[in-house]
């Protein structure tokens, strides 16, 4: 937890998020705990610097498991050093070995890194869907 709170919080800020040390901890504890997210950790010389997490879905039509890839983050300092490629190749071997039919995530329409990254890996961008959010 130490590790990942951090992180998170770097990953909030990215997004120009109020940032609540407390507040994180008690959401990814909670996440963790119950057992409703995996966390993959990257570290480089045993200094943590990345993470990914993932939430579990199914597939009705399949009738399988899909993970959702939801937060991804490397720090700057050390991005373009293959930290999030190993954080991406990680989930898709977690997505293998729970029998998943496969990954999801969503990405900015301006966040261009991520869109080069994830193509680069293989991640086709949905084109028959259109993806629809109702705030409550």
């Amino acid at each position: 937890m130490d590790s990942i709170v951090p992180l998170f919080l770097g990953y909030l800020e990215f997004y120009k998020l109020r940032t609540d040390a407390e507040r994180a901890r008690q959401f990814i504890s909670e996440r963790l705990e119950r057992g409703e997210s995996k966390i993959l950790l990257a570290r480089l010389d045993d200094e943590p610097v990345g993470f990914v997490q993932l939430y579990p879905t199914f597939a009705s039509l399949s009738m399988k498991r899909s993970w959702v890839l939801y937060d991804l983050f490397v720090k700057p300092e050390v991005r373009k050093r293959g930290v999030a490629k190993a954080l991406m190749e990680k989930a898709r071997q977690l997505a293998v070995e729970t029998g998943a039919e496969g990954l999801i995530l969503e990405t900015a329409v301006d966040n261009l890194p991520a869109q080069r990254l994830y193509e680069s890996l293989g991640w086709k961008r949905d084109i028959e869907f259109y993806r629809y959010f109702l705030k409550t």
